[in-house]
């Protein structure tokens, strides 16, 4: 994994792994955040047709988190106001599968993790 890549192979396959099962409420692969916009992705799948398109909770620092696809690509390339990317938060262990971050980030108005 070079420095500007957020997901390892590893990391590729269990999201591939994710969305292929029987199982439709799978504990996060990764966290990403923006440090200087307040911008969190908790990330729990990648579409099998198109591999830039991950889903996960996101939330964009405006109170309302929700499920859905973000494109690997543009986590890559965004950039924030101060002109940092978006990093991988390499402490993050899951601890309760997606449905429970989402729930207690729609009670809090915000990714808590």
């Amino acid at each position: 994994m070079t420095n500007r890549e957020l997901l390892s192979v590893t990391d590729r396959v269990q999201l591939l792994v994710n969305a292929i099962s029987d199982s439709t409420d799978h504990w996060p692969v990764a966290k990403f955040f923006s440090p200087d916009t307040g911008a969190t992705w908790l990330i729990s799948e990648v579409d099998p047709d198109n591999v830039d398109s991950l889903f996960g909770l996101c939330d964009v620092g405006l109170g309302f988190p929700e499920l859905g696809y973000v494109s690997l690509a543009e986590l890559e390339a965004l950039r924030g106001p101060l002109g940092l990317p978006v990093e991988r938060d390499l402490h993050f262990t899951a601890d309760k599968p997606i449905s429970a971050y989402a729930a207690e980030a729609r009670a809090k108005g915000r990714i808590v993790a």
